[in-house]
């Protein structure tokens, strides 16, 4: 009996609870819990979708920043064969440029060997010469090695009207003189032998010389003037082979 009387009060309270919070709590404060926990929601929806927002914006800018950095670079690996190209161009241009200074200078240098002065011992006589000087005897002498008389006579007769001061001048008409004679032009090598003894008495080709005059005097049939030219020899050079020569042949004259 008694649990059954219990029942309809504990049913009763079961059911009065849901009013009695329904009363605790209004319809206001209901829906002022909701609106907040709506825009704490949204609030936090909002701050995603910017922090979202500023995140892609963040990575567009950092993909923008990397797109021109690359760009930069590509810019400067350009401007960095466009300056390496240059210069290889200079460089090439400066060593064009070394090139024909060297040529220049080598052109230079040709041309004064070509006309600088050479030191020229001959004959026991130091002096200078020109290089052509030098060059235009020796072809005459190379001429006359060879017997070609004639042509030798030629160009030592050039050499001395090209050169007239030459420091070659005494072995020229020497070698002119023998030319001469071999070629049987004797009182043409008279006079040149002549002139050597006149103008170059200290010479060491003079001796010599005044040997020769005296073989064309008698080839001239003129054994009397041979004969005062060897005298001279012997008198003025003593000591010389050709005096003792001369010697031999005045024996033979007299």
């Amino acid at each position: 009996m008694k649990l059954s009387t219990a029942a309809p009060w504990a049913l009763s309270l079961a059911v009065l609870w849901p009013l009695q919070a329904h009363a605790l709590f209004g319809d206001d404060e209901a829906r002022k819990a909701i609106i907040e926990l709506r825009q704490k929601v949204d609030a936090n929806k909002q701050a995603t979708d910017a922090a979202t927002t500023e995140a892609r914006e963040s990575d567009a800018g950092t993909r923008r920043s990397l797109l021109e950095l690359s760009n930069q670079i590509e810019q400067l690996r350009a401007e960095l064969a466009r300056l390496r190209g240059q210069n290889e161009q200079l460089a090439r241009e400066v060593s064009e440029l070394q090139r024909q200074q060297k040529d220049v200078q080598s052109g230079i240098d040709e041309r004064l060997r070509q006309v600088e002065p050479l030191r020229v011992e001959y004959d026991g006589q130091t002096f200078t010469a020109a290089p052509a000087e030098k060059s235009d005897f020796e072809a005459a002498m190379a001429q006359l090695r060879k017997s070609e008389f004639q042509p030798a006579s030629a160009a030592y007769a050039a050499f001395l009207q090209r050169y007239p001061a030459s420091g070659y001048t005494p072995s020229v008409l020497y070698w002119l003189g023998n030319a001469q004679y071999a070629s049987r032009a004797y009182k043409e090598a008279v006079v040149t032998h002549g002139r050597l003894v006149r103008e170059f008495p200290a010479h060491v080709r003079t001796p010599e010389a005044m040997l020769a005059m005296a073989n064309s005097q008698v080839e001239l049939k003129d054994p009397r003037t041979a004969k005062s030219t060897l005298e001279n020899l012997v008198k003025a050079h003593p000591n010389s082979e050709a005096a003792a020569a001369a010697r031999e042949r005045l024996a033979r004259l007299r």
